[in-house]
């Protein structure tokens, strides 16, 4: 019997879908901290998480009969992944999860952005009709850069070239016949940040993406340009 601890809160749906199958014991202990963790993951073969769980050196290091770590999203930045993979644990996600939310998500700031929607929100509220001052702009025409050309990233660059932006991307991973397939541009960095009219982050984020966008990145981008972060906060 494999024993399968999920410490964050996941659908209900996929939890049904565990207790259906055969062979597996399920348990379900959310918000335990580091040290409740510690406490319980050695009898585990098993360890399903969200954001929320920080699988540390110290919870891997007790968890003596962890066999995989399965992430219910993309991003696994809360995972020691060079101690997991020392110790012979399998980390897997679920990159397709959320990633045409995730998109739309970014069309949805860009689109909130161009047009000013928060500060014409707040000023009717406030009574006023500031109609003038609030014009807002098109997109069409406008670049719009994209860090990391991932799932996510690629998503996002056919809803801006459905909009009739001009679309730019820079990720070192990606080979170049992939950017031309999609009808993007591949650009370095630098140039990325000093063409934006918007820039979309949809890198994830370890050692080498981590401080991407600095003081240097700010300074070569337009007084105008528009930064959306859909990605991590480092």
């Amino acid at each position: 019997m494999k024993k399968i601890l999920i410490s964050d809160k996941l659908a209900q749906a996929g939890i049904d879908y565990l207790n259906g199958q055969s062979g597996i014991e399920v348990s379900i202990r959310t918000g335990l901290g580091e040290e409740g963790l510690c406490e319980i993951i050695g009898d585990y073969d098993v360890l399903l998480i969200r954001s929320d769980t920080q699988v540390t050196p110290k919870v891997l290091q007790a968890a003596k009969n962890l066999k995989l770590i399965g992430r219910a999203g993309i991003g696994v930045d809360n995972v020691d992944i060079p101690l997991a993979t020392e110790l012979g644990i399998i980390i897997m996600n679920t990159p397709d999860a959320n990633a045409t939310t995730t998109a739309e998500l970014a069309i949805a700031h860009l689109m909130s952005l161009s047009r000013r929607l928060p500060a014409a929100d707040r000023s009717v509220r406030a009574g006023r009709w500031e109609r003038s001052k609030l014009m807002g702009a098109e997109v069409a025409n406008k670049t719009l850069a994209i860090l990391g050309f991932g799932t996510i990233g690629r998503i996002v660059s056919q809803r801006g070239l459905g909009l009739k932006m001009q679309v730019i991307a820079y990720d070192p991973f990606v080979a170049p016949e992939v950017f031309a397939e999609l009808g993007v541009e591949s650009v370095s960095l630098d140039e990325l940040v000093s063409r934006a009219d918007y820039l979309s982050l949809h890198c994830p984020l370890i050692e080498k993406t981590r401080n991407i966008i600095g003081s240097k990145q700010l300074s070569m981008m337009k007084k105008e340009a528009m930064i959306i972060n859909c990605a991590r906060g480092d």
